[in-house]
């Protein structure tokens, strides 16, 4: 990787960006952040796309204690999945590699300045890694280890470089980088004869940018009308989704957009007896009642992070790529929502794994 002062990159993009975007373990604790001090479809080009290699293959000394911060940027089944599979492949790497790892788990319950205490705190803790999750955590969290450089390796960044999180030595992590056209292929494949389509996001979401950027393209190109409602509150959200029912759209697309993702719950029911089905970015949109996406698994994204992280502390940062490309491809269809919006989920069946959820309330 090559050397960028972060304070450069980070200074002008901080003030516009960081508003709003997208736990318990052995050893570890729960902190509370109040009570703590302070997609595109391809990598940018200059990034390799590659597999992060297994931790149990990376050597350490038996016996040895690490300190990690899991900083979640808030809480939310996506969010909240990730951490669970980091905390889960933490203690799998300590048992396997007879070493110590102790870490916490924290939210920054989506506020730029108390995400910047938590990770200020992790750097003054003297912590061996910060897995910042989301984007603005990690933004937040680079910014924090710009003079310690303490590795950073963050996860679930959809457009890492869009970001500025590449050509730093000391960051790396994981990409859910969301296949667009695919999904808005599946839409059309329920439904040939969709013509206007809601398009359903926050602009104080980095990792929207670029999908809907893609959707509003891809739409234009197929003749197909759109319409756009942002929010950046879950009140906000549930306001934005009654406008899209009013303005009679037959689909709604939102992308791993995390202030749209902490609503879903709050819009879903609505959504489903209007009779609009809701593509989004993840599958945890689809177990808290969304309709269906195609994308990363979150578990095994955050299993992954986990592996990074201890290469990171247990070899350093000098063998590590920008970042590291999730396979995505598994299409999630929840089955409830389905039957009320009359839609038999086979109908994805040919266009590649299928996974049949029901919603969770959590």
């Amino acid at each position: 990787m090559k050397t960028m002062n972060l304070k450069k990159i980070c200074a002008g993009m901080l003030a516009i960006v960081m508003l709003l975007t997208m736990a318990a373990c052995s050893g570890k604790t729960d902190t509370p952040a109040a009570e703590t001090p302070a997609q595109t479809e391809t990598p940018a080009t200059e990034t390799p796309a590659t597999e992060a290699p297994a931790a149990e293959e990376t050597p350490a000394a038996d016996g040895a204690s690490y300190k990690v911060a899991i900083v979640k940027q808030l809480d939310h089944a996506s969010l909240d999945e990730i951490a669970n599979a980091i905390s889960a492949r933490l203690d799998e790497i300590a048992a396997e590699n007879n070493v110590t790892i102790e870490y916490t788990v924290t939210s920054g319950q989506n506020d730029q300045t108390i995400l910047k205490q938590l990770t200020d705190q992790a750097i003054a803790d003297g912590v061996d890694a910060i897995i910042p999750i989301a984007t603005t955590a990690a933004q937040l969290a680079a910014l924090s280890a710009e003079d310690s450089e303490t590795p950073v390796v963050y996860a679930a960044i959809s457009d890492p470089a869009a970001a500025k999180l590449t050509g730093i030595d000391y960051v790396t992590g994981t990409s859910d980088a969301l296949n667009t056209t695919f999904i808005l292929d599946m839409m059309l494949k329920a439904n040939p004869d969709t013509a206007k389509v809601g398009l359903l996001y926050s602009l104080s979401e980095p990792n929207s940018a670029t999908p809907i950027a893609d959707a509003k393209a891809y739409l234009e190109e197929k003749g197909i009308a759109y319409t756009e409602q942002t929010a950046n509150t879950n009140d906000e959200v549930v306001a934005a989704a009654a406008a899209l029912i009013a303005d009679g759209v037959d689909a709604i697309f939102t992308p791993t957009d995390n202030v749209i993702m902490a609503a879903e719950l709050a819009i879903y029911e609505d959504l489903a007896k209007a009779g609009i089905p809701h593509y989004t970015g993840a599958d945890s949109f689809v177990r808290n009642g969304a309709f269906a996406t195609c994308g990363v698994n979150y578990t095994s994204l955050g299993a992954r992070t986990a592996d990074l992280a201890y290469q990171a502390i247990t070899e350093g940062m000098d063998g590590l790529d920008d970042y590291y490309l999730m396979d995505g491809g598994i299409i999630t269809v929840n089955t409830e929502t389905a039957a009320e919006l009359g839609i038999d989920p086979a109908v994805f069946a040919d266009m590649g794994e299928l996974v049949e959820v029901t919603t969770t309330k959590e």
